[in-house]
């Protein structure tokens, strides 16, 4: 039985790892580290509920949810509030090919400026088209919390990109 669970696991892991990595890596505002990390607490508080993970009606939800728990319990950790961001990172490659450029730094930025429910939220809206519904099961609160959460963050979002080097695909239209 135990085996069975256990190749069940790693089926599961070697399918659905790439996805979780790029949602965590959204609600970590492209903190590539920060995102290995949850997928790894996420995958270990998996492996641990497998049976409730199982018996759940909505599998993606649950998956979602644990990913959320994980990102606000790293983000309470006392010795990540005394970590600092860098302007530039050492050894990083260019932009990729056909990415976001100047624009896309600057949405991670004002992304990571949210609070990470709030940011939440605006990720399963925006970047994963889930509805108010589906983003509220997600994060375990009401239709109304989603709506207030994610109009504050767009608002939050318009203003920090509105304040620093406006990014192209805001400006275009623009009278200086």
């Amino acid at each position: 039985m135990r085996r069975d669970r256990d190749e069940q696991f790693h089926d599961f892991v070697v399918s659905r790892r790439p996805r979780l990595l790029h949602t965590a890596t959204l609600l970590t505002a492209g903190d590539t580290h920060l995102a290995e990390d949850l997928v790894q607490a996420t995958l270990t508080k998996l492996y641990v509920a497998w049976p409730a993970f199982q018996r759940a009606d909505n599998p993606d939800g649950y998956v979602r949810r644990v990913l959320v728990n994980a990102l606000i319990d790293e983000k309470r950790r006392v010795w990540r509030h005394r970590e600092r961001s860098m302007a530039e990172l050492p050894d990083v490659a260019g932009d990729a090919p056909g990415g976001a450029g100047a624009a896309g730094e600057a949405v991670k930025q004002a992304l990571r400026e949210l609070p990470p429910r709030m940011r939440a939220a605006v990720v399963f809206r925006y970047f994963y088209d889930l509805d108010v519904a589906a983003t509220a099961d997600a994060l375990s609160c009401s239709e109304g919390n989603v709506k207030s959460q994610t109009a504050r963050g767009l608002d939050r979002l318009r203003a920090a990109l509105h304040g620093s080097a406006r990014p192209t695909f805001l400006s275009q239209g623009a009278t200086p």
